[in-house]
């Protein structure tokens, strides 16, 4: 009986062992009964929040270690409104249990974004959630304060270091910006000589051209071979009342100046063709004294030329306003005459006079894009994208379109992103719509030739009602040394350009005032080099290799592209 109550003792303590240390669950665990299944226990952004303006990363973080490689962008998501894919870069550190979803690029401003772990995300040992899991957020509004703007000097005269300013020169000043007058004075704008001695003068502010000029006084004059220090201190305060950072000291020493050196106006605008709505200006070879840059020393002749002048010290320009449109297709005749002198009190040697005729060529505005200028690519169906194509200084967009693809390869340089079926691109399409309907509207045009090929267009306005095309070589667009000057096309169908042709520009012709408005749908050839901003009712399609300084926005249809360089113009 005592041996079989001892074998009893025995089995009892063998089950206790046994159930105590050798029972494993389903899941592996040593002494944990049950199948224990991942969870997400923590996500950022939260659940419902508003993410902080520049948001980067979405991560979620599991109840235990998973498997890496179930942790992708199969299994962790992120969507932006409709469901529009968002593109980014999924890791997982294991670590800390913690999957992050790395965005390509910014998200869009005030926007809700729904983020999902599959139930493809599993543990080590092959347990997967539950079932998905999802949470959303909303991110933030950037609001980007800018510091204020301190007043600075830009320019002075004499200028610092100068070994020949003239006994009778003035000093003047000129700053970045309007300045509170009153604190423009004789305590704030001060000229010591040899010795530390002062120098008597009186100090007057020029508001049109922010200029502060010392002028001495006969009592304490100038003296040959002296050096001289001229100060702006912090006390000169802008229009806001903010102060310069630091005192401006700058120093020149005086000279006879028995040969004087005389001014002469080295260019002057407008040249003949100007717009009604121009400006005169007059540039000098040296700084001018501001006050001897007046309306009796420049004047404008002819219909209606009635203005105001004033005098730019840093650009050493002076500009005549007319005060309303001069006439069209009026002869003009500017003079600056001799009694415009230099901080020395050197005046011209002759009068400076040139004559200019308006013409309403100059006058055609550029075409308004407003939201959709900040779009290299905007399409209304897809945008689809094959090999290492690159967008550099402006946005993608879609909408209402279903699906971008091929975005990588494809790249955009920061600060650009992506606006997909959003409000941000839905805008871009309203603007869009009236930048064509406004293109497409302009009267006054020259006819457009079926085949550019070889030729040169001046400024204005160009129609077909057909089809357009370059079918080898160049077409160039001059601009006549007018750089803003503006072309528009008006091409009733298609626009084709054969493969490696080139738009080229001229005469300071610039891609952001050039304007292709397509009433069907655009083609650029197989390495065709393209230049200006393409509004296409339809689609537009760059071949391989295929350039384009400018934009290429389709109202209704696709941009499709191939290893593409598209560049802001």
């Amino acid at each position: 009986m005592q041996k079989h109550n001892s074998y009893k003792i025995w089995l009892v303590a063998f089950l206790l062992i046994f159930v105590t240390t050798g029972c494993k669950d389903l899941d592996k665990n040593p002494g944990t009964p049950g199948l224990n299944l991942p969870t997400v226990v923590s996500v950022s952004p939260s659940n419902g929040t508003t993410a902080a303006c520049g948001l980067s990363v979405v991560n979620a973080t599991f109840s235990e270690a998973m498997d890496p490689s179930t942790i992708n962008g199969t299994t962790f998501t992120l969507a932006g409104p409709n469901g529009t894919a968002v593109s980014g870069q999924v890791s997982y550190n294991s670590t800390n249990k913690t999957a992050t979803f790395t965005l390509s690029a910014p998200l869009a401003e005030n926007t809700k974004y729904t983020a999902t772990i599959t139930t493809g995300a599993k543990d080590l040992y092959g347990n997967a959630v539950a079932s998905n899991y999802v949470w959303s957020f909303t991110s933030g509004i950037c609001i980007v304060i800018p510091p204020p703007v301190l007043p600075t000097v830009v320019t002075v005269g004499p200028i610092n270091g100068s070994q020949t300013a003239c006994i009778s020169t003035v000093v003047t000043a000129a700053f970045n910006e309007q300045m509170k007058s009153s604190t423009i004075n004789a305590s704030t704008f001060t000229v010591m000589g040899p010795n530390n001695s002062s120098v008597t003068g009186t100090v007057t502010y020029n508001s049109s051209g922010n200029i502060a000029t010392f002028t001495p006084s006969s009592s304490t004059p100038l003296v040959v071979g002296a050096q001289y220090t001229a100060t702006i201190t912090t006390g000169a305060q802008d229009a806001a009342g903010d102060a310069l950072a630091s005192d401006y000291v700058w120093n020149f020493t005086t000279s006879a100046c028995t040969v004087p050196v005389v001014p002469t106006v080295v260019t002057v605008t407008p040249a003949n063709g100007a717009c009604p709505n121009t400006l005169v200006t007059g540039t000098f070879s040296e700084a001018m004294n501001p006050t001897t840059i007046n309306s009796s020393t420049f004047t404008l002749a002819g219909a209606g030329a009635a203005g105001t002048v004033s005098y730019d010290l840093p650009s050493l320009t002076a500009t005549y306003t007319p005060s309303a449109p001069l006439s069209l297709n009026t002869s003009y005749t500017a003079t600056i005459t001799t009694g415009a002198k230099d901080l020395s009190g050197n005046g011209l040697a002759n009068d400076e006079v040139w004559t200019f005729t308006t013409s309403s060529v100059a006058c055609q505005q550029a075409v308004p894009l407003n939201s959709a200028a900040n779009f290299l690519v905007l399409a209304g169906s897809t945008v689809t994208n094959t090999g290492p194509t690159s967008l550099t200084g402006g946005n993608l967009g879609l909408s209402p379109g279903s699906a971008v693809t091929g975005f990588p390869p494809g790249t955009l340089t920061p600060p650009a992103a992506m606006f997909l079926t959003d409000p941000t691109a839905a805008q871009a399409q309203l603007d869009l719509t009236a930048a064509y309907n406004y293109a497409a509207g302009v009267q006054g045009a020259a006819v457009l030739p079926g085949d550019m090929t070889g030729l040169t267009f001046t400024p204005g306005v160009y129609k077909t009602s057909s089809t357009v095309q370059l079918s080898s070589g160049n077409v160039t667009l001059d601009a006549q040394g007018n750089q803003d000057a503006v072309f528009i096309f008006q091409v009733g169908s298609t626009l084709t350009t054969l493969g490696s042709t080139q738009v080229i520009l001229a005469g300071k012709a610039q891609a952001k005032n050039v304007f292709w408005q397509v009433g069907s749908s655009a083609t650029l050839g197989t390495n065709s080099a393209f230049s200006g901003t393409i509004l296409s009712l339809q689609s537009i399609t760059l071949d391989t290799g295929a350039s384009l300084h400018g934009r290429a926005l389709a109202s209704n249809g696709a941009v499709t592209l191939d290893s593409n360089a598209v560049t802001a113009p």
